[in-house]
């Protein structure tokens, strides 16, 4: 039997519920050492949220305001974005944001050699990158020739959801390939899979109890509706948007396609009057193509 009661995490209301509370730290922390690969000494173990608005005189733009924003006990930072739609910039805004994070660590003095590194981590509902790439990616800044990593205060990880191919619980073989079944299946997941997840990781068995719709009060079920309102009125806008753009392509290409005709027939020296009747252009427009010949 399905467990219905969850919501979605791909929800950016309730990704900041599960990944962006003080409650929930736990699991942050334990996110962010699993997709990063940080074990042992180089484990994150606490971390401070810091304000998510990247642009405070356009704060009230979703596009200035990152989803979760964190820095560690050494004050490494980690910007953190659930992406919901194709976003023909946004490899440029992680650049910008992950800029962003980096200088506001500068103070008065300006000293900049104590800043720390960024990582910018992107869990996306849509493909960002090419098909070649994996469905988790790990982008550092390189030297072209011998592929060396010097400078090192940046680093972006790319999660894409729609090339994550496992679907079945069985087929899951390490803890960063739960966290995709997690965000990707969720709301799909049966109590046996969720008992069978609980026994690898339970820390992402606590991130389902947070999507668990019955432990939410009113008001935070009631922003969560209201937000899923929000992403299908953009998704209507857009799409209207589209087919308007779709039909006045049609007429452009059906007009250009007439006139080339038209500028054809004139160059083989054929009657005004039979134009016309071929192409249902006036004798104006032919006369003005005419004298542009």
């Amino acid at each position: 039997m399905a467990l219905s009661k969850f919501l979605d995490p791909r929800n950016d209301l309730c990704f900041k519920k599960i990944f962006g509370t003080e409650k929930n730290k736990n699991i942050l922390i334990h996110f962010l050492n699993d997709i990063l690969g940080f074990t042992e000494i180089n484990a994150i173990q606490e971390v401070e949220f810091l304000s998510t608005i990247m642009d405070p005189e356009v704060a009230s733009d979703k596009q200035s305001i990152v989803d979760v924003l964190c820095k560690d006990s050494i004050g490494n930072r980690f910007v953190i974005e659930m992406q919901l739609a194709r976003d023909k910039g946004f490899e440029k805004r992680a650049q910008l944001y992950a800029a962003k994070a980096y200088s506001r660590q500068l103070d008065k003095s300006g000293n900049y050699i104590d800043l720390k590194k960024v990582f910018f981590i992107a869990i996306s509902n849509c493909n960002l990158l090419p098909k070649e790439v994996d469905y988790i990616s790990t982008h550092n800044i390189c030297d072209i020739k011998t592929n060396g990593h010097y400078l090192k205060d940046f680093q972006f990880i790319f999660i894409e959801l729609p090339k994550f191919s496992k679907s079945k619980v069985e087929q899951l073989e390490s803890t960063v390939e739960r966290w995709c079944f997690f965000f990707k299946y969720a709301e799909e997941t049966t109590e046996e899979d969720l008992q069978k997840i609980a026994e690898k990781a339970p820390i992402i068995k606590l991130a389902y109890d947070e999507l668990d719709k019955f432990r939410w009060n009113e008001k935070d079920l009631v922003a969560y509706e209201e937000r899923i309102m929000d992403l299908r009125k953009e998704e209507a806008i857009l799409e209207y948007r589209l087919d308007l753009a779709t039909e006045k392509g049609k007429k452009i290409g059906k007009e250009e396609g007439k006139i080339e005709v038209a500028k054809a027939m004139l160059a083989n020296n054929v009657d005004v009057n039979t134009i016309v009747k071929f192409t249902g252009l006036s004798i104006s427009e032919i006369e003005e193509l005419s004298g542009n010949l």
